[in-house]
């Protein structure tokens, strides 16, 4: 039965394999050469990724035992290494510095990071690496670390990270970095051998060579930004490398900035990164580190700015000078540049005078932001790395600090023009005396200074004649008095606020070795005002009036103090200018002034000035109660020269008062006939010249503005003009700070620009369209688009930043 049943069974599994056999034999050929062609396929598939899974989970022949060691470390700890970096890459808070961290988008699916751990590691600049190449001539030895150095190390999407530096891939034996051989995104693993072994010779090289193409930097660069924004904040290794990177971006900085707009952007914000991690809690109080220039303000100098506003607390000079020279709209003109060290001491002088402990900021609407924009490729997907600040305000934006910013810088640049002039003539001359003339006395090195304070004691608030070669001699002249000197060396005495009589700033003569000088003490604060009409009509009344006093061969006591009681009394003068003409009073007692040489300068007087000051003169004579002949005569040529008629003079003293006066004009007179004044009428006519001199005061504030500043040109007109705002996209000041607002990151929502607009006093609506208007004239296409978020376009930041 059960052998029956066997055969059977054979039986019909006979029949069925003969009914398969036919129904194959009815298969076309085609058919068949298809499915023989996927078996093919398949078959290469499995070979291939056996072979790469098998690469993966060993050290490749050519790492040294240590690397192979590591990878092996690295394999068996890959499931939780894996675990971690998920968490970290889609912004899990830190409980020590939360907002501070990277907020990558948390939206970003953890899913699609590489689902290998790295087989790489990050080599300390202590540590060196080589790589062999196709023979013993291609190999190549690296001195220097401060890179990744591995197999493999996945970005998010698995992919290899651009900036690995992967031994395994081939190298030639020559490679030229001064020629570029890499895309805009260049990656290690995909550049050509030749461009590998380019970019090895420039690491190995020192990493310096400012010919180097721009790709290799950026390799490099990659791999500063890896350590730095993914690294640092998971591992405490990579978190204490951040002042060193902090230094190395400053060092590429420095060589490549300028070569590279793009470059000078993205690692400009990368040390912004670096140095905001772990900031201090009131940065305007520390010293700030070296940014270089950029079209935007470093966001570190921004925290300082608005931690400053939110304390109501002064910004102070070192600290208003570091955000000085990194503010894009404060330019910087040749004597700044030049002379850097004056310029530092001199604006910190400045700032103290114009903002006492320094200026005050208001807290604004807009809130500080800042979102980092990643140049490697590696982050691609990442929507936002950002950090935030809470309520601390982005003061940047607003024009007016900015504008008083300005100011001091140009207030200190002008007082260098003169001292950059001779340095541009003489580099090598900074320290000599006829150099420092043409600095403010402040500036002066300690003993040069020690003779100025000197002569200060001496006159406290009075004043000191001495001989003129007498002061040289004291500041160590070795060469013998020009104008340019003396000017500069009357500059240097009014900073420190004394003032110096001949006024050579003023046209004056240049005073001889042997001739005396006054110094006097002026008060600080006071701006200079020897132009001012009404200063000039008084000085030519003192000049005039010292002339005739002295016509007799003697200036005496009586008529210096009836002068300086009239100086004294003219209230519409200031107080410097009191003191200027005292001092040159001092000086025309031993020299008067000559007639002649007023009389071009009496010419632009209104008629009624010149009869005010014969008027004056007439008091002055006679105030001795004596009228010599002499005094008489020069009366007369004083009236001629003023365009007045000498034959007035008797009939304006009988005016004053004078009594019976008989003219004789003739100088030979004995004194018995000169005129007596009635002693009785002598109280009643100082009272007349007292009217005199209020009227004087009327007339010169009626004074025409004929009479103009007589101080010289110097003797080279500077070159260096003062800069007009050169805003963003031809902008001006209000919309080009919007724009560069806009700029410093790739989106913005409605509310946040509308507190910006606020800030600006601009409707936001209307300042977007004219910044698109700009933007489409400069550049052929808009800069924000969109109405809530509104997107910037990034591809006018890069021409911006170019």
């Amino acid at each position: 039965m059960s052998r029956k049943k066997k055969n059977s069974d054979g039986s019909a599994l006979g029949i069925a394999i003969l009914a398969l056999v036919g129904v194959l034999a009815m298969v076309p050929k085609a058919i068949w050469l298809g499915i023989a062609g996927l078996a093919v396929v398949g078959v290469v598939a499995y070979v291939y990724l056996s072979r790469r899974a098998s690469g993966a989970r060993q050290a490749p022949p050519s790492l040294d035992p240590y690397q192979q060691q590591a990878a092996r470390r690295e394999e068996t700890a890959q499931s939780s290494r894996h675990a971690a970096t998920s968490r970290r890459l889609v912004g899990e808070p830190s409980s020590n510095s939360g907002q501070l961290l990277p907020a990558f988008d948390a939206r970003v699916s953890s899913k699609t990071l590489a689902p290998l751990a790295p087989v790489a590691r990050w080599l300390p600049m202590s540590e060196g690496f080589t790589i062999a190449g196709r023979d013993s001539r291609g190999n190549i030895s690296v001195p220097a670390g401060f890179v990744y150095f591995g197999t493999a190390l996945p970005t998010r999407h698995g992919d290899a990270d651009p900036c690995l530096i992967d031994p395994t891939k081939p190298i030639t034996a020559n490679g030229d970095f001064t020629q570029r051989q890499t895309n805009y995104w260049p990656t290690y693993s995909e550049v050509s051998p030749s461009a590998r072994r380019a970019y090895l010779n420039w690491l190995a090289d020192g990493r310096s060579d400012p010919r180097a193409d721009i790709g290799y930097v950026f390799l490099y660069f990659y791999g500063l930004e890896r350590r730095a924004i993914v690294d640092a904040q998971k591992d405490s290794q990579a978190s204490s490398d951040l002042p060193a990177i902090a230094a190395e971006l400053r060092r590429l900085l420095s060589i490549y900035g300028t070569q590279s707009g793009s470059f000078s952007r993205y690692a400009g914000e990368l040390l912004d990164w670096v140095e905001l991690v772990e900031h201090p809690a009131k940065i305007y109080l520390s010293e700030l580190p070296t940014f270089s220039q950029s079209y935007e303000l470093p966001v570190y100098i921004r925290l300082g700015l608005g931690q400053a506003a939110i304390d109501g607390a002064p910004i102070p000079a070192k600290f208003a000078l570091g955000w000085a020279r990194a503010e894009p709209n404060v330019p910087f003109r040749t004597p700044a540049v030049r002379c850097p060290d004056q310029f530092e001491k001199l604006f910190i002088q400045k700032y103290a005078s114009l903002h006492g402990k320094g200026m005050v900021l208001p807290r604004n609407r807009t809130k500080l932001k800042f979102v980092y924009r990643p140049a490697s490729s590696g982050f691609r997907g990442v929507e936002e790395i950002k950090l935030t600040f809470g309520d601390i305000p982005d003061v940047s934006v607003l024009t007016g600090p900015i504008q008083k910013l300005r100011d001091v810088v140009e207030a200190t640049t002008k007082e260098l023009e003169a001292y950059s002039r001779y340095l541009g003539k003489n580099p090598t001359g900074g320290a000599t005396l006829d150099a420092l003339l043409q600095l403010p006395a402040s500036l002066w090195p300690d003993s040069a200074r020690a003779v100025l304070e000197g002569l200060s004691q001496r006159m406290g608030s009075g004043m000191v004649t001495m001989a003129f070669q007498d002061l040289l001699r004291d500041l160590d002249a070795k060469t013998s008095p020009t104008r340019e000197k003396v000017a500069g060396l009357a500059r240097a005495l009014e900073s420190m606020n004394i003032g110096l009589e001949p006024d050579v700033l003023a046209g004056a003569k240049l005073p001889k070795a042997e001739d005396k000088i006054v110094l006097f003490a002026t008060d600080p604060g006071e701006p200079s005002s020897r132009g001012d009409p009404v200063y000039q009509t008084a000085l030519l009344t003192v000049q005039l009036a010292s002339a005739v006093a002295a016509a007799d061969g003697e200036f005496s006591v009586t008529e210096m103090g009836h002068l300086r009681t009239s100086i004294q009394s003219w209230a519409h003068l200031t107080a410097n200018q009191k003191k200027r003409l005292l001092a040159q009073l001092r000086l025309l007692m031993s020299a008067p002034a000559s007639l002649i040489s007023l009389k071009k300068k009496l010419e632009p007087l209104s008629k009624a000035a010149r009869e005010a000051i014969a008027l004056f003169m007439m008091g002055v004579a006679h105030c001795d109660e004596v009228l010599h002949p002499q005094e008489i005569k020069l009366l007369e040529k004083a009236y001629r020269a003023l365009g007045l008629d000498p034959g007035k003079v008797i009939a304006d003293l009988h005016e004053l008062g004078a009594g019976s006066v008989t003219h004789d004009a003739s100088p030979t007179k004995a004194p018995s006939e000169s005129i007596q004044l009635d002693a009785a009428r002598l109280n009643q006519l100082r009272k007349e010249t007292e009217k005199v001199s209020a009227l004087l005061a009327t007339i010169f504030d009626d004074a025409n503005g004929g009479v103009t500043d007589a101080q010289p040109p110097d003797d080279e007109e500077s070159t260096d003009t003062v800069p007009e705002f050169a805003g963003i996209l031809g902008l001006d000041e209000a919309h080009s700070a919007l724009a560069r607002m806009l700029l410093s990151r790739p989106l913005w929502s409605r509310a946040e620009l509308q507190d910006v607009s606020a800030d600006l006093e601009l409707m936001l609506d209307g300042a977007l369209e004219r910044i698109n208007d700009a933007s489409f004239e400069a550049h052929d296409t808009a800069l924000a688009e969109g109405d809530d978020p509104v997107e910037v376009n990034q591809e006018v930041l890069e021409k911006i930043a170019a």
